[in-house]
C-alpha cells in the first residue's frame, strides 16, 4: 500500500451520527471526497454524487461527503439537521462526516493533507469554496482535484479508468 493510500487510511474522523472511526474502512476503495454544504448553488451536486455513488459502489467507488460551513456561512445546521437535509431533499445513501474545516489553523488533517497534495489553480492548497472534489484511486494515489463547478456527470469519465 502506498504512504500516501496509508496516511489518508489512517485518519480519523468523525461520522454525523457521532461515531468516530478512521478511513481505513475503505481500504481497496476508490474514495471521492467532497467538502459539501446545504445552502449553497453547488447543493444540487448531491443529486449527481448520489446517482455516481448507485451507479458504481459495486466497482468499488464511495463519496465521502464533509459538511463545512467555512463558505459564506452555507452550511449552519446541526449534524442531525444536515442529514436530514440529505436524506430528504437528495436520498444520500453514501457516507457523511460531521462538520468539519477544510482551510486554516483548524482544517481537518485529511484536507490538510489532500490539499497539499493536490494543490488547486496555481499550485494554491486552500480550498476555495464548497464542493471541491479530491479522486483517489484504490491504490493511494491523489489522481486529481476538481474545481466546486465540475459536476459529478462532468467528472465520470475520468474517473472510470480507475474503478
Amino acid at each position: 500500500m502506498s504512504v500516501e493510500m496509508n496516511h489518508i487510511l489512517s485518519q480519523s474522523v468523525t461520522r454525523n451520527n457521532g461515531t468516530v472511526t478512521t478511513l481505513q474502512e475503505f481500504a481497496g476503495k476508490s474514495l471521492l471526497i467532497v467538502n459539501t454544504a446545504s445552502q449553497c448553488g453547488y447543493t444540487p451536486q448531491y443529486k449527481g454524487l448520489e446517482t455516481l455513488y448507485q451507479l458504481y459502489k459495486d466497482k468499488g467507488l464511495v463519496i465521502l461527503g464533509f459538511p463545512c460551513n467555512q463558505f459564506g456561512g452555507q452550511e449552519p445546521g446541526t449534524e442531525e439537521e444536515i442529514a436530514e437535509f440529505c436524506t430528504i431533499n437528495y436520498k444520500i445513501s453514501f457516507p457523511i462526516f460531521a462538520k468539519i474545516n477544510v482551510n486554516g489553523s483548524e482544517a481537518h488533517p485529511l484536507f490538510a493533507y489532500i490539499t497539499a497534495q493536490a494543490p488547486g489553480l496555481l499550485g494554491t492548497k486552500k480550498i476555495k469554496w464548497n464542493f471541491t472534489k479530491f479522486f483517489i484511486s484504490k491504490d493511494g494515489a491523489i489522481i486529481r482535484r476538481f474545481a466546486p463547478q465540475d459536476t459529478p456527470e462532468k467528472i465520470e469519465k475520468e474517473i472510470l479508468p480507475y474503478l
